[in-house]
Order: C-alpha cells, then sequence, then structure tokens
C-alpha cells in the first residue's frame, strides 16, 4: 500500500534528545545525519536538519541536542517544552544511566508537563558486556507499565552503525502517526473513538448499505486511500487473512465491519500505524480522531448577538429517517442504548453531558420520543451550533452541511415586524430560591411533582415542543437562572440578546418571594432598556394551591399596571393546572413587541426624548420661518446658547 505524503501538512518535526551525561547524545545524532561515527564531538551541537527525503515520510527533522550539567536545566526545560517528540537516551555499559530514566527523567518530565511522545534508546550497544546480556523486553517491560509516553525502546551503537537511522524513523513516526489515539497497549485493542472513526468510514464506504464491503467497494477504498487499486488475487488475500482468525469478519456479500476493525487492529499490532492512519487522514481526521476544522463550515454560524440557529426543514427530515432507522421496533421510543449506536460514528455521544443530558421528556421506557429527539438536537443547534453541524456530519448527513443550519432574523427587527418567525425560543426563567422554577422545569419535562426541595447551583435547561391551535408546533427552550447566578449573567451586555422572553417565578403564598422576584424583574427589564435588548416577560405565581399572601392581589396588580406587562399567570404544579403557562410563553415570544416591562427609569429616558423630539421640531419649525436678517440680529451670547442647546441634542440622541 501506497504511504501517504507529509501526514497532516506538518511543516516539519522537532526532535529533541536528552539524557545523562555520557550517555552518546552527541555521537548518535553525528552518525544519524552523516551516517559516519565522529572521531571528535563536540559537548553541544548546534540543531542538526535532516532532509524532508530522508524518510518516506517527506516530512523534514530537527535534532536538537541537549546538556544534562546543571546550570543548563533551564534550557533544557526549555528545549523539551518545544519538542514534538523527545528521544530519551541511557547507555547499555552504564546500568545506572538506565535506572534513571525511571528515577529522575520521566519523572522530570511530567514535573514540567511535558507530553509528546518518548522513544527510550539504549546507546553503546557495542559496549555491553555479553555476559550481561539481557533482553529489552525484559528490561523495559517494567518502566513501559508505569510511564505509558513511552512509545517504543531500541537500542543502537553510533560506533558499529546498528539502527541508527530507526531511532529518529521511530520518533518522526510517533510524531506522524501516533499509536496513543489508535491503540491500548495494556487490553491490546482499538480504542474507542478509533472504532468509532473507522465504523464511520466503513458505512461510507458501504455504498449499497448491505453491512459489508464487496470486492468493488473495497477496490473504491484502497483506491481513494491509497492511489492504487488492488488486484483480484490481493482481494481474496485480505479476506482468508481475516477469515482463518475471525470468521465473522466475512460473509457471503463481503468483508463486514467486525473484519474492517480487525484488519486495522492487526495493522498497529503489527507495527504498521501508517496505514490506519493514511484511511484515517483520506476521511478527514486530525490526530485527536476528530474531523478537521476545515470540514465544519463554521462561517455558516456567523450572527449577531440577538440572532438565533436552527435546523432547516431539509435537516430535519434527515433527522426523522435516523430516528425511524434505529428505532428498531418502531414504538416512537428510543432508547438510551439505541441513542448511542445513533452517534457511535461520532468521537463521543454529545447528549452525555449538561447542558444536555436530562434535558429532553423521557417515555415511560426511559427513552426519547421523536419529539425529544428533535428537541435535543434543537438545543444543541441554538446552544452550540458548529457541535450541532459536526454531529450531522458524523452522523452521515448526506447534504451540504451549511444547507443544514438557518440563521433567525435580528430580535430587534421581529420586534418592528411586531411577529417572530422563529420556530425554537428560549425562555430564562428568574426567580428566588425556593419560588418553583425546578418544578416548573419538571412539570414541562412531564415529571412527576416532588415536595422534596432541591435548590438549583448552575444553570440548568429543558427543552420540548410546545403544540399551539391549529396544530403548528414550536420548540421551547426553558433556561433556569439560580438566584444568585443574576449578577453574573446582568454583568455582560448582551447577556439578554439570546432571550426570547423572560419568567419570573414566584411563591404566591410568600411576600417576601414576590418581592424579590418583581426586584429581579426591575434589574432585568432595566438592563434590557440599557443595553437594547428588552425581552417580553411574564410573571407566574407559583404554587396557587396555598393561600395567598394578603396583599398579593393588589400588590401584583399596581406592579403590572406600573410596568404595562400582564397580571401574574397563576399556576400548581401539585394540582397539575399549569393554567397554559407553555402556551402562553411560546405565545408572547411569538410577539415581540408586547409584554416588555418599562422601569421608572425607562419611562423618565423616553419622556426626555420625546420632550427633546417635540422641541427640536419646534425649534426647527421656527428656523424655517425665520428671515436670516432676523438672525443675524441675535445676540453673541443667544447664539451660544443655541450651539450648546442643539450639542446636548445631538448627544442625546448619540
Amino acid at each position: 500500500m501506497a504511504k501517504s505524503s507529509n501526514p497532516e501538512g506538518k511543516p516539519g518535526v522537532r526532535i529533541v534528545v536528552a539524557g545523562d551525561r555520557g550517555t552518546g547524545k552527541s555521537s548518535l545524532i553525528v552518525t544519524a545525519a552523516a551516517e559516519t561515527f565522529p572521531t571528535n564531538v563536540l559537548r553541544l551541537l548546534p540543531p542538526t536538519r535532516l532532509p524532508e527525503d530522508f524518510y518516506p515520510d517527506r516530512v523534514p527533522i530537527t535534532i536538537i541536542d541537549t546538556s544534562a550539567n546543571p546550570e543548563d536545566r533551564g534550557k533544557l526545560a526549555e528545549e523539551l517544552k518545544r519538542a514534538d517528540a523527545l528521544v530519551l537516551t541511557y547507555a547499555c555499559d552504564q546500568p545506572e544511566t538506565l535506572n534513571r530514566l525511571s528515577t529522575y527523567w520521566l519523572p522530570e518530565l511530567r514535573q514540567l508537563e511535558v507530553k509528546v511522545p518518548v522513544i527510550v534508546v539504549g546507546c553503546k550497544l557495542d559496549l555491553r558486556d555479553d555476559q550481561q546480556q539481557v533482553s529489552l523486553e525484559q528490561v523495559m517491560s517494567p518502566i513501559m507499565q508505569q510511564f505509558r509516553e513511552i512509545e517504543t525502546c531500541i537500542e543502537c551503537s553510533a560506533y558499529k552503525h546498528i539502527q541508527i537511522p530507526e531511532v529518529f524513523y521511530y520518533a518522526q513516526k510517533a510524531v506522524l502517526h501516533p499509536t496513543g489515539p489508535l491503540f491500548d497497549q495494556e487490553s491490546q485493542t482499538l480504542k474507542p473513538r478509533c472504532v468509532r472513526a473507522l465504523k464511520r468510514i466503513f458505512i461510507l464506504c458501504d455504498h449499497d448499505r448491505d453491512g459489508a464491503l464487496s470486492d468493488a467497494e473495497l477496490n473504491d477504498f484502497q483506491v481513494k486511500c491509497f492511489n492504487a487499486p488492488l488486484q483480484p488475487s490481493e482481494i481474496v488475500g485480505v479476506k482468508r487473512v481475516v477469515q482463518d482468525k475471525m470468521v465473522e469478519g466475512v460473509n457471503e456479500r463481503g468483508l463486514t465491519l467486525t473484519g474492517f476493525l480487525f484488519l486495522h487492529a492487526l495493522f498497529i499490532e503489527k507495527g504498521r500505524l501508517e496505514t490506519t492512519w493514511t484511511v484515517l487522514r483520506k476521511f478527514g481526521y486530525n490526530n485527536d480522531i476528530k474531523l478537521s476544522d476545515d470540514l465544519i463550515p463554521h462561517s455558516s454560524v456567523k450572527r449577531a448577538p440577538d440572532q438565533s440557529v436552527e435546523l432547516t426543514n431539509e435537516a430535519i427530515e434527515y433527522l426523522r429517517r435516523i430516528y425511524e432507522l434505529f428505532d428498531g421496533d418502531l414504538d416512537n421510543n428510543l432508547r438510551p442504548v439505541e441513542v448511542e449506536d445513533v452517534f457511535s460514528t461520532a468521537p463521543d455521544s454529545p447528549w452525555n453531558d449538561v447542558p444536555y443530558k436530562d434535558a429532553a421528556e423521557k417515555t415511560a421506557l426511559g427513552g426519547l420520543s421523536l419529539d425529544a429527539f428533535l428537541s435535543e438536537w434543537a438545543l444543541m443547534t441554538l446552544l452550540d451550533p458548529a457541535r450541532s453541524l459536526e454531529n450531522l456530519i458524523y452522523i452521515g448527513y448526506p447534504g451540504d452541511p451549511s444547507s443544514a443550519i438557518r440563521v433567525t432574523k435580528r430580535r430587534r427587527l421581529d420586534r418592528k415586524k411586531q411577529q417572530s418567525e422563529r420556530n425554537v425560543f428560549q425562555c430564562f426563567v428568574f426567580g428566588p430560591a425556593n419560588a418553583g422554577k425546578s418544578v416548573l422545569i419538571n412539570s414541562f419535562l412531564g415529571r412527576p411533582y416532588s415536595d422534596t426541595y432541591s435548590p438549583t447551583i448552575d444553570d440548568r435547561y429543558a427543552v420540548n415542543v410546545v403544540e399551539l391551535p391549529g396544530g403548528i408546533k414550536k420548540t421551547l427552550v426553558l433556561r433556569e437562572i439560580p438566584e444568585d447566578g443574576v449578577a453574573k449573567l446582568l454583568s455582560s451586555k448582551d447577556s439578554l440578546a439570546v432571550c426570547d422572553i423572560a419568567v419570573f417565578v414566584h411563591d404566591s403564598s410568600d411576600e417576601s418571594s414576590w418581592k424579590r422576584a418583581t426586584e429581579l424583574l426591575v434589574d432585568v427589564a432595566g438592563h434590557g432598556e440599557d443595553t437594547g435588548y428588552e425581552v417580553p416577560c411574564l410573571i407566574v405565581a407559583a404554587k396557587d394551591d396555598l393561600d395567598s399572601f394578603p396583599t398579593a392581589i393588589q400588590d401584583s396588580t399596581r406592579v403590572s399596571q406600573d410596568m404595562g406587562i400582564e397580571a401574574p399567570i397563576p399556576i400548581s404544579s401539585k394540582l397539575s393546572d399549569f393554567n397554559n403557562i407553555f402556551r402562553r410563553i411560546v405565545n408572547a415570544a411569538e410577539h415581540p413587541h408586547l409584554s416588555i416591562p418599562e422601569t421608572e427609569a425607562g419611562r423618565s429616558r423616553k419622556q426626555y426624548h420625546r420632550l427633546i423630539n417635540r422641541s427640536l421640531m419646534f425649534v426647527s419649525g421656527t428656523l424655517i420661518v425665520w428671515h436670516p436678517t432676523t438672525v443675524s440680529f441675535l445676540m453673541h451670547s443667544e447664539l451660544r446658547v443655541l450651539e450648546t442647546w442643539f450639542a446636548m441634542v445631538r448627544f442625546s440622541y448619540d
């Protein structure tokens, strides 16, 4: 198989050689570069460059010699941190230098947080006492068990030219074709992320989707990756190797996924890592076994702060088909294992961690309905569009990735139109502790009511589909903001830009809860007025099954009228009486010009601007009818007053 040229386009590999004094570092470098053993060698060599055609990968190598003298320790640490790979030497005729690898050098690398592949090299092989012959594996096995960063070990002799080129070949190979991301040395198995990537590649090459690579598909794969076809006899040979070791690796249709994975494990065990890396890189994977950034259309998700990102109908239809494909028993319940299977061709399942974990409604069997599945995707697209696109690509989205998402109109434009065309709305849920925010969100996800109070520490997300009159469905995202997180949220100018509507929850039986909720409402409304990101607001009077505090009706009426928003909406999670709250939230978000609260400061500011506008119109009209000769009779002081006044008017508009 042909080898890749300059994997990942690396401009060069920097290899640092370190070890105790007198272990043969400089002689090793000179012999590798000049192909002759030096009779005299400098104490510390300058950087040595091997040309790009020195090894088959055609990537130039720069070798850095180092000093082990105490006074050079700072320079040594600096070079170690700049290394792509490290050659760590000991002398075969000095056992104490071997011991120093595990007692000093390898711990020192960890202390410096040098995280690069290490090649352990035993130099001066020709000087080792023949009576102390011990196998390299026997000597190095315990050290390699302790220090997993060791990629390989090799013994050499510069004097006798034994395995000198191999030293730097292995070091270069460890950088260009690292073992770590692909293979677990301890279990001798492919690592999960490698398996996931190879599975995706297998599916992409299985054009007829019959679960096996036919001879024609195998040949197409070979040409794509290695620019050379396989002869029929070679295809037969490949399948025979697999079948001899693993019967299920081949069936009547061709090479199965099991057989495909076995082949790559075999290549790696035989030291042919470049074969698997060539395949991965041909399909766009980087050294982290993730798709390279240039395959993700990041430019398509650029947006203003008050714009959001949603999936297009084309992407949603594709996800519907994916759901049907993996919901094998067609019971509208995608079990957790089936969700994992959906993402089995991605580096990991994106919904295993917050904010996506437990963010959608679960079925009675603990799975996801189609609506919940699409809701999770809507949430991921809203919060992290690039990650959503990336995962669409991983699970096989066939179209142009940029066609899978759309950027919505700016919310300030929606306010002018008095209508929002968004399909996904984000609602911030504010309120004091123990007001009922979490209970409201749990009910949104269909979870049973519980009297147990558990304070929310961090922001929490919940997403579900809300059906409106006429069968129209919108996706609503609730983001619970803990009370002690409000100040931090509002410290950012653009914090409300992503918010379509805010809800303020209070315990209707507790006057202090009501007062704190109104304080939060004023804070949020004021921030919106100051930044230009005003949002519609609703007040929710939770725990309506309890008796209200004495002045509840009077106080709520006053606040609602003063701020120009709807009266509090009473709900009781305990009695499952939600008063159509989620539909009302969506309805308010669809009409972003309504339900905007107005603070006293905001009202005063508007009155001031209206006064200025009327004054400006009056003055402008007066100047139009004045005769130029009349203006010329104005005293100098009067002109100065007019200039100052006009400057103030301009400043207020700027």
